[in-house]
């Protein structure tokens, strides 16, 4: 059996936040959620997390995820003292129970890496250390002179020789599950911090004949905390940089991976092209030769293959077909469904709505909870009015229509296959196929009218 347990109860001061510092964001997930879903991965039997400030907060924006479960520490004594109360809270331990203990602002450790954790365990203690070349303000690994650890100091603990040690804690750790509590009944608090240290386990461990084996992560990231918004801005873009080389070793030319953001999943095709400062949330799919101009947006969205998306576009829940072009400055809405060879241009929104192959709307344009035939043209300044105060209602335009500029469609309204509307109609009625419908007054010419003069400006 697996318990995790996962420590999240610090205030987070240098935040300078009125948020608990575990629910600030990384790539677009909070970190404690981030942390949360990596110890799923291992199936444990109880996921436990240990909050304090801001406790309700938290509790609140997981209340959905069953699998967790909330232990309070109040007050806050150490990481000795969180531990203590979530493994006080499991259920009797039997054999082969472990506790893996990980940190809700440490967010980026990998699932490989736990897995490797928990096996180097080996019914003993497993420790993540890493070898850092200024190990300043992590505890240090002393080992004995047959490289076997015995104990952890901390920084402000450490004496001359031990600040040396270059080897460092990152807090993550597996234990017998009986065993740590016993350990952790039998802290202290006897150190600068008059706190009670989970580090201080491990020279009892040690004491104990417990084996004690350590590992190292992959990539430093993965034991990078988060304390002050600086921290939280370094380990954004170190991870964003790690993102983007992803995506470069599988073939994706990215302009400057300095500038790329990639907030949840990013599956791309080959010869995919994504340029400056495009930030991609939620789960997208870029099809082959996808090219994405400068300052996008796409949340939730596939695109099909060939496809351009020109710069300052924004996509949201949105599925768009083969060898479209999209933008610039063109904002699609969720509900809508674009075609194989679909145009949609610059200051044109699209909401609810599906358009068929080639058709286009180039410039200026509303279609929203419209179903838009194939080779149909949006003149400039064309909306349809699709909300009556209370209800939305559709339009439906059929093949072939083109639709002159600043034209207004008041749904629920029909316009006909082939038909034609004229430039500045305001359609009310369903136009019939293959006919020119146009609603205009009759222009005219006043003769003898003067233009307004503005009186003479008075001197002062």
């Amino acid at each position: 059996m697996l318990n995790v347990v996962i420590l999240a109860a610090g205030m987070g001061k240098r935040m300078q936040s009125s948020q608990p510092k575990v629910i600030q964001k990384i790539a677009g997930q909070s970190m404690l959620g981030r942390v949360i879903n990596t110890a799923r991965t291992l199936s444990p039997d109880q996921l436990l997390v240990v909050v304090g400030h801001g406790e309700q907060v938290i509790r609140d924006m997981f209340k959905d995820w069953p699998d967790v479960a909330f232990v309070s520490q109040w007050p806050q004594l150490g990481t000795g003292h969180a531990v203590l109360q979530a493994v006080q809270s499991i259920s009797e331990p039997h054999d082969n129970n472990a506790t893996m203990v990980l940190y809700g602002d440490v967010p980026l450790v990998q699932a490989d890496t736990l897995q490797a954790l928990l096996a180097a365990s080996d019914n003993g203690l497993a420790l993540l250390t890493e070898t850092l070349e200024d190990p300043t303000g992590y505890g240090r690994i002393v080992r004995d002179d047959a490289g076997q650890v015995i104990t952890i100091v901390e920084q402000k603990d450490a004496d001359q020789s031990e600040r040396l040690i270059k080897e460092v804690n990152t807090g993550m750790l597996v234990a017998p599950t009986d065993k740590l509590r016993g350990w952790l009944e039998r802290l202290g608090c006897d150190n600068a911090q008059g706190e009670y240290y989970l580090t201080d386990i491990i020279k009892m461990a040690f004491a104990d004949g417990v084996s004690i084996n350590t590992i190292a992560p992959k990539a430093s990231y993965e034991t990078m905390g988060v304390n002050s918004r600086s921290q939280q801005a370094e380990l954004e873009r170190l991870y964003q940089r790690a993102l983007a080389q992803k995506q470069m070793d599988g073939g994706v030319a990215i302009a400057d991976p300095q500038r790329f953001d990639q907030r949840g999943e990013l599956v791309c095709g080959q010869d995919v092209f994504i340029d400056v400062g495009c930030v991609f949330e939620g789960m997208v799919v870029l099809g082959d030769g996808v090219s994405i101009g400068a300052h996008c947006v796409l949340r939730d969205v596939t695109v099909g293959a060939g496809t351009q998306i020109l710069p300052y576009s924004h996509l949201h829940q949105a599925d768009i077909g083969n060898q479209a072009q999209i933008g610039p400055y063109a904002r699609i809405r969720p509900g809508t469904r674009l075609d194989d060879g679909v145009h949609i241009g610059n200051f044109v929104e699209v909401k609810n709505s599906s358009i068929q192959a080639n058709s286009k709307a180039n410039h200026l344009a509303y279609i929203g909870d419209a179903d838009i035939g194939q080779r149909v043209n949006i003149g400039a300044g064309t909306i349809t009015c699709n909300y009556d105060g209370a209800q939305k209602h559709r339009t439906v335009i059929e093949d072939d229509v083109f639709i002159g500029s600043d034209t207004q469609l008041v749904a629920p309204v029909k316009v006909g296959k082939g038909a034609t509307l004229g430039a500045g109609t305001t359609l009310t009625t369903d136009a019939p196929a293959n006919k020119l419908t146009v609603s205009r007054t009759p222009q005219k010419t006043i003769e003898n009218w003067q233009r307004p003069v503005k009186p003479p400006r008075k001197k002062s």
